[in-house]
């Protein structure tokens, strides 16, 4: 899969056209247990206004959006930079909602959205990144892999879609 995928930066109009292929992509990591802010079932007009509510931040220069496509052109995973941060962090970006949808899992594509992203980071001049994921989960290893360090961990932070606590894990990275 990685040498057919291709991560892209989309423009607000990009991302208006992605929006069904970027709610696809939530609704099926949220079916599969992701807690990613939304509880299960999550109905697809959410999932879409979701996504309309992103675009417009990217509009307006808070986020960067970043898509990864496979070789039919569709999307296989997304992650965005949180670029709009309080005026004494201007140097600072969070990474949010890194999500590959299940057929695309254990291919690469998290690590390359992720070197994407460091790269989109580094062109608005964000020196410092940080993130959160679920303790214990998959992401840990992938972010430990690329170099984030981990602060520590809040038992019971969030809710799994099914409703059960899950403990959220807090990592940073300087660029």
């Amino acid at each position: 899969m990685t040498d057919t995928l291709r991560v892209k930066r989309l423009a607000a109009h990009e991302a208006a056209q992605c929006i069904d292929g970027l709610a696809d992509v939530l609704i099926d990591c949220v079916a599969g247990g992701a807690s990613v802010s939304f509880m299960w079932p999550l109905q697809r007009t959410k999932a879409i206004a979701f996504w309309q509510s992103v675009t417009n931040a990217v509009q307006r220069g808070e986020r960067a959006l970043l898509v990864a496509e496979d070789a039919d052109g569709c999307i296989a995973g997304t992650v965005q930079l949180v670029l709009a941060q309080p005026e004494n962090q201007p140097h600072r970006a969070d990474i949010a909602k890194m999500l590959v949808h299940r057929r695309a899992r254990r291919r690469g594509v998290a690590q390359q959205l992720m070197a994407a992203a460091d790269a989109v980071a580094r062109d608005e001049g964000k020196t410092v990144l940080v993130l959160d994921t679920v303790t214990g989960g998959d992401a840990e290893r992938l972010y430990e892999r690329a170099g984030w360090q981990r602060v520590g961990a809040v038992p019971d932070y969030a809710l799994m879609p099914d409703g059960s606590f899950c403990g959220t894990t807090f990592y940073y990275k300087h660029l």
